[in-house]
């Protein structure tokens, strides 16, 4: 979350983000509640240093009964009165200010290319586009041909966007997640399994609330919501927490579904898995110094393109423009495997720097072995990856003139694939 201060200081700055950022949220509006803050509070100590005057002289001729000190217990009463309802008043100002600033996005990093999503850069292309001397079929047809995902019968459960994965699909979609973890465990990331469900609080440090509310599941009775990441639960460890110098980076591996209600997917291809309310992912999160983020932004995305090279599936890598970012991060690379049928890339993962937005938000500091003061520390994500565009490529690269599917060799010791 951004400060007053900071917003004071970068005005034109934070103004660009949030034109960048489509976001509706008018920044002078907060200056002039500030303003009204600072004035309230100098009004408040003042009265308060006059309270005290007071106070000091009623002590003084408590004891001389020569001097009435009636009508100074009674300015004092009266202060004490108007400085409570003052109070009230800037508590009420305080929550209005922190409220607003929950919707100002994060400041985008200077090596973020400019413009619109039509400005995103190619950075990478790893293989080559499979080439086919038959009529393919498309995922949802290999999906029906193999008995690999139940589309009708999931409807009838939950409705559209709620797959039922079924024998070998079910078989297939585990060995995805448990080769992914494995991966990245090898990598030096800790393996996480966290809760399904969270708090308010937990996706408002994250920055998925307040203003991505309609995008989430909420359970109203118990008051918590499903988590459209693992990034929300793992975000949330350190909630609160300063953590060591020398403990840094941490990085944190974890397996969650996620549910999202897609709110805005009407037009977009639905069909089959292409986009889903409730799907899975393997999720990277790290904890680092300021000073390394971006260091280990690179090496994020390394670890996160790795699943691909060993699946052999080809890819590109997309560094997005500004005004294709998200509310919370900095600079963002979307990680694109290519889909035989369709002849689009599909993103698999987006791996982000959120710099110091996201700890400002969840009171997550380390103490600086060198200047032995605390600071925020910088948090990063990535998909390592998502399993529904994951499967969908696989199930379209590796078919055969058949139907048949030959699974990548790597994946031969997690499945028994029939």
């Amino acid at each position: 979350m951004l400060s007053v201060k900071y917003i004071n200081e970068n005005i034109n700055l934070v103004k660009e983000c949030i034109k960048y950022k489509k976001c509706d949220i008018n920044i002078d509006d907060i200056l002039s509640l500030d303003l009204e803050r600072k004035s309230l509070i100098n009004k408040v100590e003042k009265l308060k240093a006059n309270r005290n005057q007071i106070n000091k002289q009623i002590s003084k001729n408590r004891t001389d009964k020569s001097i009435d000190i009636t009508t100074l217990i009674s300015n004092m009463k009266e202060l004490s009165a108007e400085i409570k309802n003052l109070d009230k008043s800037l508590l009420s100002i305080n929550n209005s200010l922190n409220n607003q600033l929950l919707y100002i996005p994060n400041i985008i990093h200077k090596t973020t290319p400019k413009g619109s999503v039509n400005d995103n850069i190619v950075i990478k292309e790893w293989g080559k586009k499979p080439e086919f001397d038959f009529e393919i079929k498309d995922h949802k047809d290999l999906c029906d041909l193999n008995s690999l995902v139940d589309f009708k019968r999931a409807a009838n459960i939950s409705g559209s966007g709620f797959p039922l994965y079924t024998n070998n699909g079910a078989k297939l979609e585990r060995s995805l997640i448990n080769f992914m973890l494995d991966i990245h465990s090898k990598n030096g990331y800790t393996e996480l399994f966290p809760p399904f469900l969270v708090n308010a609080n937990s996706p408002k440090t994250t920055g998925n609330l307040p203003k991505f509310s309609e995008d989430m599941y909420y359970v109203n009775k118990d008051d918590l919501y499903c988590i459209p990441t693992a990034e929300v639960p793992i975000t949330n460890m350190h909630l609160n927490e300063i953590l060591d110098d020398s403990d840094l980076p941490k990085k944190y591996v974890a397996y969650s579904a996620c549910f999202r209600r897609e709110a805005g997917s009407y037009g977009k291809d639905t069909k089959g898995l292409l986009r889903l309310h409730q799907f899975n992912k393997v999720e990277l999160v790290k904890f680092v110094k300021p000073e390394d983020s971006y260091v280990e932004l690179e090496s994020l995305l390394k670890d996160a393109e790795s699943i691909l090279q060993k699946l052999n599936l080809h890819y590109r890598i997309i560094a997005l423009a500004s005004g294709d970012l998200s509310f919370s991060a900095a600079k963002c690379y979307d990680i694109e495997v290519w889909s035989p049928f369709e002849k689009k890339y599909l993103e698999v993962s987006s791996c982000s720097n959120f710099e110091s937005f996201q700890a400002s938000r969840g009171n997550i500091k380390f103490r600086n072995k060198n200047t032995n003061k605390l600071e925020f520390l910088h948090t990063l994500n990535g998909s390592g990856l998502a399993t529904p565009r994951l499967m969908i490529a696989i199930l379209e690269t590796f078919q055969d003139k058949n139907g048949r599917i030959e699974i990548p060799s790597i994946l031969n010791k997690y499945i028994n694939y029939e």
